[in-house]
């Protein structure tokens, strides 16, 4: 590169916001991304994929592939500015991109600086800044109503305005904070009496309106349902097993023990510690018992011809693969079957990890099958559970479910006491029915006629425990008397017992319980044994706390370790997912990679302190989400111009509110709420709303069926909503797939999207209720604006309003020219409608209200 190819390049990276010549290149900043995503595949810590013995992810070995005094006649420079496809790095058969001119200009700066190596920033304690708060730029509202995290994300972020040439915009509306804050730790939108009371009280009593309106929706219980929703994707949580049979299982309690622990702001490191070990603490309650379903909440195969060991082999490594992603935001499943190949990690640390979950009893197979029949359903329900388990409920239900059970026990010893009579009867009735061909003909119009029919035949009546002769006297015992009162006796209690069994679920939990020796898998592979491992953690962190018990360490000592001063990521990992549940993006872009390959933090001092911060406050995350929220960086509107958005698309720099469109599951509950449908029951079973037919179906060989319910649970929140493995809920998209722990958010655009806001018979029954809800109303315009108001929290302008009344009067028109269509459209779902509402005026306005509910401004928050 000659000098002026250089100077340009210099000046293009002053245009990029690269490092300038006034700022010193920082190897963690702006080199390590670069040898991590060219070089360390081949030369970093994998020591055996490494190439040419060369290593540069350590100084002391890589040092004499460049020259600090001369950094052009480096062999590093030469190599990666080379043409020569035999020559030049990274080669061309790695399929990696080549350097850029802006990326060789920084590696050339930083020899020529000295070459200066630093320890990766995620893997070194957080260490807190030293600021003067009382002399950062702040609002008005951080200074009177916040505290001091709130002042520290205001001086951070200021300190990269001024560096990249940004300011704070202006502060958000009230009612537009309202909504954004409400949606974020609620997930449920303001009513606009809400919005109205809080613009009085900002008028009233000033800024303290804020911190007071976060302290009442703090405590509202759908705080903990909304924090639940983002922890049960990080859990890969679902109603099924998983794989083909994908049966039921019944760990829900779990799910209602998140919702509980957020809302009771239970301290994080509780929160992991009761995951993780629950069982292992001193007198465990029933509650710690069901917290550790965290790690029961993985795929459970049921499949004939799988391997129970192969399977056990999987679930250990869900488990340590999920600890790694959801605690420390490290990609630990490449150890599975070789070393990391830029993490300091070894396969050996993998196996290691693995050992604390592997003295489990579990048999690696759903060994415990439950029919249960509700009252009008069609089709019966399967649940598989693995053990170890436990039966959660309170005494008296528990005690219910014991009598109830007796008297299964107890008609099933009637029915058996009386097998030599039925069995000779139902032989006398095979008998009588092949020596008669008129009773054959009606045996096989029989219900699964062509089934008994063929029985009839095959079955050997003479050995009482041929297979088929054994299905034919379950036929006979239901339909031939006394047998068959009898039996339905035992149908009945059976019945029974499972509808109490349902509520009073088998929760699948942890327990060491079978100890067993750890090896390492040779390639991954269970039947390939290596060195025999005991548990460990990896050594370039802390080492694990000295309290351990007389076997050595077990989950305990792990979710200790994970919550201990020293740990560096387990605080940063986790303050980082919040920051990012409040502005769609994380300080760390990269939230399930804090490793080498990861992204460097935009703002590394305020992830640092708000680290340091959450740790020292007892982990406590209300007062976390609290100095955010009221902090004068997320309280700034989201209007953004052409200008800075091409200068900053993605908000790194955080010179506007956050906006993006709304997790698909909330943007239901947000119409729910508007429309005034939402119930407001927290926990219990899974629901079924609604949902077109024939999903489940095709994704199961036809064996299993969507039974959708009725009344309330069809408008619970999505939190609820059944979640089979195999398909998603029809109605959500870019959601988690629930059968690997996720820790980021998916955001696409296509048509399909706006084809179910605008048609899923949810979002059309909603728009019809909430139409007949603001029916009111005497004059359109006051009624059109209150509509845009309740879904966008602010007022429509005039143009707005216009096209709000052409879409209304077009509507009447075109639904009083088509009465039926108008009945059909306002009959949408089970909510009824009123008989004095006019079905062409209902229809006009349900279309308005679709519409509202269906502009960019309410589908984004």
């Amino acid at each position: 590169m000659n000098a002026r190819q250089f100077m340009f390049a210099m000046f293009i990276a002053v245009l990029c916001g690269e490092a300038t010549m006034a700022q010193e290149v920082s190897y963690n900043r702006d080199v390590r991304p670069i040898l991590s995503d060219r070089c360390f595949f081949c030369h970093g810590f994998d020591e055996n994929h490494r190439e040419a013995d060369l290593r540069l992810d350590v100084r002391e070995e890589a040092e004499y592939v460049w020259d600090v005094d001369e950094p052009d006649e480096s062999d590093l420079i030469a190599r990666i500015t080379s043409d020569d496809p035999d020559v030049v790095m990274p080669p061309p058969n790695a399929h990696k991109k080549a350097l850029t001119q802006e990326e060789v200009s920084l590696i050339r700066r930083w020899i020529s600086e000295g070459a200066k190596y630093e320890p990766h920033w995620a893997f070194v304690a957080p260490k807190r800044a030293k600021i003067a708060l009382n002399e950062t730029a702040n609002s008005k509202v951080t200074s009177k109503v916040g505290n001091k995290t709130s002042n520290a994300i205001d001086h951070f972020v200021a300190q990269q305005h001024q560096k990249h040439g940004f300011k704070f915009a202006a502060p958000a509306t009230p009612p537009k904070w309202l909504r954004r804050v409400s949606l974020d730790l609620t997930g449920i939108p303001p009513t606009t009496d809400a919005m109205d009371a809080f613009n009085v009280a900002v008028k009233k009593i000033g800024e303290a309106a804020y911190s007071q309106a976060v302290d009442r929706l703090l405590g509202m219980p759908e705080h903990g349902e909304r924090m639940a929703l983002d922890w049960l994707d990080v859990a890969r949580f679902a109603d099924t097993n998983g794989f083909q049979s994908d049966a039921y299982r019944m760990n829900w309690p779990w799910r209602d023990w998140v919702i509980d622990a957020f809302n009771t702001n239970m301290p994080f490191d509780q929160f992991t510690i009761e995951q993780l070990a629950g069982d292992l603490l001193d007198n465990p309650t029933e509650s710690q018992l069901v917290a550790t379903a965290f790690n029961r909440n993985h795929m459970i195969q049921a499949e004939g011809g799988s391997i129970k060991e192969e399977n056990q082999a999987k679930n250990g490594f869900d488990r340590v693969e999920t600890t790694g992603t959801t605690w420390m935001g490290l990609t630990v499943n490449c150890c599975q079957c070789h070393d990391h190949k830029f993490d300091p990690l070894k396969q050996h640390d993998y196996y290691s990890l693995m050992a604390f979950f592997n003295q489990i009893s579990e048999t690696g197979m759903a060994s415990k099958k439950m029919t249960i029949k509700r009252p009008g359903r069609k089709y019966a329900m399967n649940y598989w559970v693995d053990k170890p388990f436990i039966a959660v409920g309170d005494s008296a239900r528990k005690k219910k479910l014991a009598a109830a059970n007796a008297l299964v026990a107890k008609k099933q010893s009637e029915l058996k006491d009386r097998e030599e009579e039925y069995v000779a009867a139902a032989r006398a009735w095979v008998q009588e029915i092949r020596d008669d061909p008129e009773a054959a003909e009606a045996a096989g119009k029989m219900k699964r006629g062509e089934y008994v029919a063929r029985l009839l035949y095959s079955a050997d009546i003479d050995d009482s425990t041929d297979p088929d002769f054994k299905a034919l006297i379950k036929v006979f015992l239901k339909r031939n008397e006394p047998w068959k009162s009898l039996q339905g006796e035992v149908d009945a209690a059976i019945a029974a017992a499972s509808l109490l069994q349902e509520k009073i679920p088998l929760v699948m939990v942890m327990r060491d319980d079978r100890p067993r020796d750890t090896f390492v898998m040779l390639r991954g592979n269970y039947e390939t044994l290596g060195d025999k491992v005991t548990a460990g953690t990896p050594n370039f962190l802390p080492p694990l706390p000295d309290e351990q018990t007389e076997k050595g360490p077990n989950r305990l000592t792990l979710a200790k370790w994970l919550v201990s001063p020293e740990h560096p990521l387990t605080s940063r990992v986790t303050v980082n997912r919040y920051w990012q549940l409040m502005f769609g993006r994380g300080l760390v872009s990269t939230p399930d990679d804090f490793g080498l390959q990861g992204a460097f933090p935009s703002h590394p001092e305020l992830l640092d302190w708000l680290a340091i911060e959450f740790r020292e406050s007892g982990w406590d995350v209300r007062a976390l989400l609290k100095s955010i929220v009221l902090s004068k960086t997320y309280r700034q509107s989201a209007i953004v111009d052409a200008e800075l958005y091409a200068k900053d698309p993605h908000n790194e720099w955080l010179a506007r509110g956050p906006r993006q469109r709304l997790d698909s599951r909330l943007l239901r509950d947000q119409a729910l709420a508007i429309s005034g449908l939402l119930t407001t029951k927290i926990g219990g079973l899974p629901v079924a709303p609604y949902q077109p037919g024939g999903i489940w179906e095709a994704m199961s060989l036809n064996k299993n069926h969507y039974m959708r319910d009725d009344g309330a649970d069809l408008y619970r929140r999505s939190l609820y909503t059944v979640w089979r493995r195999v398909v998603a809920p029809a109605n959500f998209f870019d959601v988690a797939s629930r059968q690997n722990c996720d820790v980021s958010f998916t955001r696409t655009s296509t048509p399909l999207h706006a084809l179910t806001t605008l048609n899923d018979v949810t979002y059309v029954e909603a728009a019809r209720v909430w139409a007949q809800n603001t029916s009111g109303f005497d004059d359109d315009d006051q009624r059109l604006i209150r509509i845009f108001y309740a879904a966008t929290a602010r007022q429509p302008d005039p143009t707005e309003l216009s096209e709000l009344k052409k879409v209304l009067e077009s509507s009447r028109k075109r639904f009083g020219e088509n009465s039926a269509n108008a009945k059909e459209f306002v009959t949408a779902g089970e909510a009824p409608t009123t008989g004095d509402t006019h079905a062409t005026e209902h229809a006009a306005w349900t279309n308005v209200c679709l519409l509202v509910l269906n502009l960019d401004e309410t589908l984004c928050k």
